[in-house]
């Protein structure tokens, strides 16, 4: 407490009342009541000592035993790969001062993810770029004229990345993957225009400008070639209407592939009629003695031949091409997106409620020895229950193991990662142990968005636990029989176990007592409530009032050794005023949209999650009678195809209007804009023979890959009719 000032010897001094606890022997010299002079202390009455907190979670390495963990959390639209280096930084720092003996190991570093993703995204556009400027300079067999064309490369790139920067846009895999597309394409403009120059020169008086000449040629396909650019830059915005998860992974890849598409379109009008007049000069080798051109033509010209002469066949067997493609389709299995190898595991297993810390320990060294085993694991972190923070409310029997991965040069003969998983999955079978199989960054995001730490996730909702419980078990032992499930796991709604004490009221109005004081008590005497803190330097701990363990260790000891005080200075035990039993009740208790809900997650392998989530839905509908008022949804991955599925439904169709539209603007004919219309549905067939060839799924990434072919194909369309 402050006292003021007091002025000594021309002086100040500050008047501060000192009474903080320091330490044990502060505790000890308590005075619980005097008398006679004679003080009776704390310890004289009670033990004091340190003691642990209680334990709501542990985390155990490599199978060796305990360690101490931490966690950096990131905030949110900051830079992964700063915030990492930061941490490492930091880290570097106090690593001198730590006692000795002590270490602090990383145990997961998703920077190596992200290095080795952006340096495969930057050597593929190199190559990329590479290939496409040899291209240029074998079909166009002019240097110079093919300069043009490179030089428009890097230009639209830049303009590119100047967006990114300006929107705040990140170097990712899904913003570079959008300029990896782009590059193909970006130059088909210039080239186009690059050719006609060199038909106009070659065909021109020769007492006619070649300046002149030029622009007639680049104002003759100028227009149209915009208009095909800027189809393929329109056929992307089905992407931007995407939301939640699946449009914050696409979106930057639309926004630079329509930034780069766009910037194409810019330059292919106004910068590349420029470089044509300053670069296309010299001698210009015709078409017809270009040996690649000509090899192509010889090709080219007798198959077009016969095609003119036999129209109606032609179109009759593309057709049939067409309606072929149909049986391939009908044949691919459905996901929202393929799985990103991150080159780390996370293994999830679930037991069920009331698992102590100590038996949650035993199990966690236990599986992380038999995962570290393993000759392809470099480490093993596992996590049983939570952390000391509320970004982390997970109960004692949810395990959470990180599985660092050696590169794959050093995995045994033929293993992959399904057949690793497989392995692992199958050595660790234990009695009552549900598991799951995911990987970080994946689990994070599924979690974050529904709930669900697996691919498929079955919500109950209804009015009463008991009821939920019910169901959610016959929905497990249905979906276990569905092929290709390999865990079903549904939550024990009434899986814990209490020691409940019901006071009885009529008793506590006999010794003038409240509930409030009975709950007073076994907040302290049981719970060990804090009544203050000591301050011990920078560091403080909790001081509770806790009666030993020999009174509170069973319910017969609880009801007769804890006292309840009385108003009128006695006491009574707290069996006379309470009842106490044993009873179970929920571990946890989830809502959702104002209801109660239950989770069931639900693991499978070898199987598309459309076709499954199909055959699983049949399973429970006929096993499982649901109650007036009781109901079930299916989320995790499900749940965002079906989204993605619903708005792309809506969305693709208004786009293919729009695209419409703009054929017509260019054309201004009919006749022309169906011609390019419908050859767009004959580029897909390629894909879905080589999807089915690949055993592919469809999915969003898919779908997002043919919507780049497509506009790819308008704009051949638009080519082959100028």
């Amino acid at each position: 407490m402050g006292g003021r000032t007091v002025e000594l010897s021309e002086r100040e001094y500050m008047v501060r009342g000192r009474g903080y606890i320091t330490g044990l022997d502060d505790l000890e010299q308590i005075v619980v009541k005097s008398d006679g002079g004679v003080p009776v202390l704390l310890k004289d009455v009670a033990r004091v000592e340190l003691a642990p907190d209680e334990r709501r979670g542990l985390t155990e390495l490599n199978g060796e035993g305990e360690v101490v963990s931490g966690i950096v959390l990131q905030r949110f639209g900051e830079n992964a790969l700063s915030v990492i280096q930061n941490t490492k930084d930091r880290l570097a720092e106090i690593m001198p001062s730590l006692p000795e003996g002590v270490t602090i190991e990383a145990v997961y570093d998703r920077s190596d993810l992200i290095y080795r993703a952006i340096d495969t995204l930057k050597r593929t556009l190199i190559e990329e770029s590479l290939i496409v400027a040899l291209v240029c300079v074998i079909f166009l067999m002019h240097v110079r004229s093919a300069l043009v064309a490179i030089i428009t490369l890097p230009l639209g790139v830049l303009i590119a990345y100047i967006c990114m920067w300006a929107l705040g846009i990140s170097s990712n895999i899904m913003s570079l993957g959008g300029i990896a597309i782009a590059i193909g394409v970006m130059v088909d403009a210039a080239i186009v225009m690059i050719e006609n120059a060199h038909k106009r020169l070659e065909q021109a008086p020769p007492d006619k400008s070649r300046t002149e000449v030029i622009i007639e040629a680049a104002v003759e396909v100028g227009p149209a070639l915009f208009f095909s650019l800027l189809i393929i830059t329109v056929s992307f915005l089905p992407i931007f209407a995407l939301e939640a998860q699946e449009g914050r992974l696409f979106k930057p890849l639309a926004y630079t592939k329509t930034f780069a598409m766009g910037a194409a379109a810019l330059l292919s009008i106004l910068v590349v009629p420029a470089l044509m007049v300053i670069f296309v000069r010299g001698r210009i080798m015709p078409e017809r003695k270009n040996p690649v051109n000509r090899f192509l033509i010889w090709i080219y010209r007798p198959a077009i031949q016969i095609a003119l002469r036999f129209k109606a066949v032609t179109i009759v067997i593309a057709l049939v091409v067409l309606g072929a493609a149909l049986w391939p389709a009908s044949k691919l299995g459905s996901e929202f997106m393929p799985n990103l190898n991150e080159g780390t595991l996370l293994y999830m297993p679930t037991t069920l409620p009331g698992l102590s810390v100590t038996k949650a320990g035993e199990l966690l060294q236990t599986q992380n020895k038999i995962i570290k085993s393993f000759p392809e694991v470099e480490s093993v972190w596992g996590k049983a229950g939570r952390a000391s923070t509320a970004t982390d409310p997970a109960p004692m029997e949810m395990f959470e193991t990180v599985i660092n991965l050696k590169p794959e040069d050093e995995w045994r003969d033929g293993m992959t990662i399904d057949t690793l998983i497989a392995e692992m999955d199958k050595s660790l079978q234990f009695p009552g142990v549900s598991n799951a199989w995911t990987m970080p960054i994946k689990a994070r995001i599924d979690m974050l968005s529904t709930g669900i730490r697996t691919p498929v996730g079955i919500k109950v909702f209804g009015d009463d636990l008991g009821e939920m419980e019910k169901l959610a078990r016959k929905i497990e032992a249905a979906v276990r029989t569905v092929p290709g499930t390999t865990s079903a796991y549904a939550e024990r709604a009434i899986g814990a176990y209490y020691i409940n004490i019901d006071p009885d009221r009529m008793q506590l109005a006999r010794y003038g007592l409240m509930v409030g004081d009975v709950q007073d008590v076994i907040a302290t005497a049981l719970g060990a409530q804090p009544v203050t803190t000591t301050v011990e330097g920078r560091e403080r701990y909790n001081v509770a009032v806790r009666y030993p363990r020999d009174y509170r260790d069973n319910p017969q000891a609880i009801g007769s050794e804890v006292l309840i005080p009385t108003p009128s200075g006695g006491t009574v035990p707290l069996d006379e005023v309470a009842k106490i039993s044993l009873a179970q009740g929920p571990s946890m208790v989830r809502t959702e949209d104002a209801q109660l809900a239950l989770y069931i997650f639900v693991d499978f392998r070898d199987r598309d999650i459309g076709s499954y989530v199909a055959d699983a839905q049949k399973a429970v509908t006929d096993q499982v009678d649901f109650p007036p008022g009781y109901y079930v949804t299916w989320s995790g991955q499900y749940e965002y195809l079906q989204r993605a599925k619903q708005r792309l439904q809506v969305v693709v169709p208004i786009t293919v209007a729009i695209i419409f539209l703009l054929l017509y603007l260019n054309f201004r004919r009919v006749t022309e804009t169906l011609i390019v219309m419908l050859s767009v549905p004959f580029a897909a067939v390629g894909g879905l023979w080589l999807m089915w060839w690949l055993d592919f799924n469809f999915s969003v990434a898919v779908v997002v890959g043919f919507i780049a072919l497509s506009g790819v194909a308008a704009e051949t369309g638009v080519i082959m009719l100028i």
